[in-house]
C-alpha cells in the first residue's frame, strides 16, 4: 500500500484522533534511534500526544531491528508481554515499525499468533497518523499498513524530537547499495539516497544552538555519501567548520571506498574525533567473497595500514561475523590474524545466523554446527579481550580530556562517566565537585580494563 492510497477514515474526527496517547519503543542500531526522534516530530505535528511511559499510551509502536533472528523472537515476546501487563489491553493498539515491517509484511498481518494493529517500513513514517487512524477503524478487516521503499526520502525537512544530551544523531543517507550476501538492510531500507549538505549543516547549527556539543553522522555506508555532486568528505569539512561543535564522529564506512582525503581531513581537524569503526566481518579473502564484500584480507590490512600511517593515534573498532556458510577452521584462522595484526581497540562479533530474504539465506546452507560457532566465537572473543586490555592500559598515567556523557552509571557503583576523542569510557567519581551533563574535564588515567578507563580528576 502506498502512500497515496491511505486515506484518513471519515468516521473519526480530528478531535478524537488528539486523543491518542503514543508511546515508541526503540531497539537495534543507531539509525533506529535516530528514527523514533523523526517519528516524534511527525505525530506531534499532526497534533498526537507522545509520553515518555508504556502504561501512559493508547498506542505502542516497536520500532524495530531484523539483522538478527533473535531480534525478531525478542519483537513477538514483546508483543505478547505488551499485552498482559498493560492497564488497557482491549483498548490498546499496537504498531510494528522499522526493518521487520518490510522484511516480515506477510508474517506480521497474516499471524494470528502476533496480535498487532498497523505496520510501517522506514520510509513511510510520515503515513502513521493516517495508520494509526485507520487502526481504529472497526469495520475494517485488514490491518493497515505502508512498507513502500522510496527512491527519494530522506526525511530532511523533519527535524527530529531529541532528549537533552550530549551527542545527537544525524542520518546523513539511507538505504544501501551494498548487498552483502548476509545482510537484510538493502531489503528492508532501500537504495541509497543522500541529504543535501546545506540540509545537514543546518541541522548541526540548530543543535548547536539548542546545547549539543557532539554529532555523529549516520549512514549504512556514509562514505558513498553523494549529493549534488558532493562527496562525505566535503560534507565533513561543512560540518567541522560550524561555530561551537565540539566533536564530530560518524559510523560506519566500508572499506571498500575509504577516501584517503577524509582521512587527511581527520587528521587536520581538532573536533573531527581521531576513531574509525571499520567492518571487517571475515578475515579470509573466499569468505569475504561469497559475503559480497569487494575487498580481500590484505586489501583491508593495507587499508587499516593506511589509516594509522595517517592518523597515528587512531582507534580503530570493528565487526565480524563467525561461522559463515563453509567457513573453515582454517579461514577462522585468517580472521584471527587479522584481528591481531590490526590490533583493534574493541569488536563486536556475532555468530551467523540465516536472515529470511538475503542472497546467504537462498545460495547457502548454514552448515556450521552451533558448537562449532561457540568455540569460535569464544577464542575470538579472548583474543581481542587480551588486544583491548594492552591498548586500554597504554593510556594509564596519561592526563586527557573527556566529555562528560553520564552523571550516574548503573553498572559502576555511581561514578560519572566522560568519553576520550577515541570513544573509550572513562569512569571516575566526583570528589565533591559538581558534574553535569557535557562538562569537559582533564582526567588522569588511572586504571584500565579491556571495557573501560578509570582516572581520577586533575
Amino acid at each position: 500500500m502506498s502512500l497515496t492510497q491511505l486515506k484518513k477514515p471519515q468516521n473519526i474526527s480530528l478531535q478524537e484522533q488528539t486523543k491518542q496517547s503514543v508511546f515508541v519503543e526503540t531497539y537495534g542500531c543507531q539509525m533506529n534511534v535516530y528514527d523514533t526522534e523523526l517519528i516524534k516530530t511527525i505525530l506531534k505535528k499532526d497534533n498526537f500526544k507522545v509520553v515518555e511511559r508504556m502504561e501512559d499510551a493508547s498506542v505502542i509502536m516497536l520500532n524495530t531491528c531484523s539483522v538478527r533472528d533473535k531480534a525478531n523472537r525478542s519483537i513477538y515476546n514483546r508483543v505478547h508481554t505488551l499485552k498482559q501487563i498493560h492497564p488497557s489491553p482491549k483498548g490498546l493498539k499496537i504498531g510494528i515499525l522499522g526493518c521487520m515491517a518490510t522484511n516480515f509484511r506477510k508474517d506480521l498481518l497474516e499471524d494470528r499468533s502476533i496480535n498487532i494493529d498497523f505496520i510501517a517500513g522506514p520510509d513511510s513514517y510520515k503515513s502513521l497518523p493516517t495508520l494509526i487512524t485507520q487502526s481504529y477503524e472497526t469495520q475494517k478487516r485488514k490491518k493497515p499498513f505502508d512498507v513502500t521503499l522510496s527512491e527519494f526520502e530522506t526525511y530532511e525537512d523533519v527535524y527530529p524530537t531529541r532528549s537533552e544530551g550530549v551527542n545527537a544523531w544525524i542520518a546523513i543517507m539511507r538505504g544501501c547499495n551494498n548487498y552483502c550476501t548476509f545482510c537484510v538492510v538493502p531489503l528492508t531500507r532501500g537504495r541509497e539516497r543522500s541529504r543535501t549538505i546545506t540540509s545537514v549543516v543546518d541541522e548541526v547549527k540548530r543543535l548547536v544552538d539548542d546545547g549539543f556539543q557532539q554529532v555523529t553522522l549516520l549512514g549504512q555506508n556514509v562514505n558513498s555519501y553523494n549529493s549534488e555532486q558532493s562527496n562525505f568528505t566535503e560534507l565533513m569539512d561543512a560540518v567541522s567548520q560550524v561555530d561551537g561543535l565540539k566533536r564530530i564522529r560518524f559510523t560506519s564506512p566500508h572499506p571498500k571506498d575509504f577516501p584517503i582525503p577524509l582521512l587527511e581531513l581527520m587528521a587536520e581537524r581538532s573536533n573531527i574525533c581521531k576513531q574509525i569503526h571499520l567492518p571487517l566481518q571475515a578475515g579470509n579473502s573466499r569468505v569475504l567473497e561469497m559475503m559480497n564484500r569487494t575487498y580481500t584480507k590484505e586489501g583491508f590490512l593495507d587499508i587499516a595500514a593506511q589509516i594509522k600511517t595517517i592518523i597515528p593515534n587512531v582507534a580503530l573498532s570493528t565487526d565480524i561475523i563467525v561461522g559463515f556458510p563453509t567457513e573453515t577452521p582454517e579461514e577462522f584462522e585468517d580472521t584471527l590474524d587479522v584481528v591481531k595484526q590490526v590490533e583493534f581497540d574493541s569488536a563486536f562479533m556475532f555468530n551467523y545466523s540465516e536472515r529470511k530474504g538475503t542472497r546467504a539465506y537462498h545460495r547457502f546452507k548454514d552448515d556450521i554446527p552451533a558448537d562449532e560457532k561457540t568455540r569460535r566465537i569464544v577464542q575470538l572473543n579472548d583474543t581481542q579481550r587480551a588486544i583491548s586490555l594492552v591498548k586500554n592500559q597504554d593510556h594509564i598515567g596519561q592526563t586527557q580530556r573527556i566529555l562528560v556523557e553520564e552523571t550516574k552509571t548503573k553498572k559502576s557503583d555511581g561514578k560519572i562517566m566522560g568519553r576520550l576523542d577515541n570513544n573509550k569510557r572513562v569512569l571516575f567519581e566526583t570528589n565533591s565537585q559538581p558534574i553535569q551533563l557535557g562538562d569537559w574535564l582533564d582526567i588522569t588515567i588511572t586504571g584500565a580494563t579491556s571495557n573501560s578507563l578509570f582516572g581520577e580528576l586533575n
